[in-house]
């Protein structure tokens, strides 16, 4: 299918978005017109729209969208506002095809890699109001949306988007895992990379995409190979020992290098500016 005149990605000025931001500046996802979205005025915004209002003049009617708006913590009640967004958003650009951007969360964690045909069963509030999101986006725009349900993103996540140099972080004991909670991750050139590929196969796309390169990397690995001082705390209930989403579908579309510690700490250190 021929690349789409324009691509809309909104809430770009979240952290996602400021990855995709960081990696591709001025070169253009594709060769495909950018347009990045936010709330209010600010610098590299190009369509103002603060979703759920009236939609702007100038909304593109079709192309490709990339949707990231949304919360990532809050009250059940607050992260609800995921779904209204997502379907206002699919009904505002309804000739686009819609690439929303879900999360691992909506998995129930296992020790198993988990395939885009395992059902749902999120067992938290985020989990489930991108869940909601994801259903929302299908009943509005059916078979126009693929849903990418992603891995840790290096530099967005909450173990290296949240690390100061020279401070202990502590992590959780795993029975079984000397190096601690082990994670499917992706770096965000890698994930540049397999978006761009993706909006170029419009149109034989699955209707889910686990969003993840290949491997699996403990917490302590990652930590180590930022220089980054850690140690185990106390045993906690309810932590999670093991998240990692199988990738093999994406592998049949794009190729992705696998994962390890040390490709995806460069990864991350290679983008300028990146995590801010």
């Amino acid at each position: 299918m021929a690349l789409a005149t324009s691509i809309l990605i909104t809430g770009s000025t979240g952290r996602v978005g400021g990855a995709l931001r960081a990696v591709w500046a001025d070169n253009l996802a594709g060769g495909v017109p950018i347009l990045w979205h936010g709330r209010r005025a600010g610098p590299g915004v190009d369509v103002i729209w603060d979703i759920g209002q009236n939609p702007p003049v100038g909304l593109p009617e079709g192309g490709i969208v990339l949707h990231l708006a949304g919360l990532t913590r809050g009250s059940a009640a607050a992260l609800d506002e995921n779904r209204k967004v997502t379907a206002a958003v699919c009904g505002a650009v309804r000739a686009a095809h819609h690439f929303v951007m879900s999360s691992a969360a909506v998995y129930a964690p296992g020790a198993d890699p988990i395939a885009e045909s395992v059902p749902p069963a999120p067992t938290s509030d985020y989990g489930r109001a991108k869940l909601a999101a994801e259903r929302a986006a299908q009943a509005v725009a059916g078979d126009r949306v693929t849903v990418l349900r992603l891995a840790n993103l290096a530099g967005a996540d909450a173990l290296l988007g949240n690390c100061l140099p020279g401070r202990m972080v502590t992590l959780d004991p795993i029975v079984g895992q000397a190096r601690g909670p082990e994670r499917s991750y992706i770096g965000p050139r890698v994930l540049a990379q397999a978006l761009a590929a993706l909006f170029g196969r419009v149109g034989g796309l699955p209707a889910v995409i686990n969003l993840a390169q290949p491997g699996v990397i403990a917490m302590a690995d990652l930590l180590a190979a930022r220089g980054q001082p850690w140690c185990f705390g106390p045993p906690r209930a309810g932590a999670v020992a093991r998240v990692v989403l199988a990738t093999d579908v994406l592998a049949g579309l794009v190729p992705l290098p696998p994962a390890t510690a040390a490709s995806v700490v460069a990864d991350l250190d290679s983008v300028p500016g990146w995590p801010r």
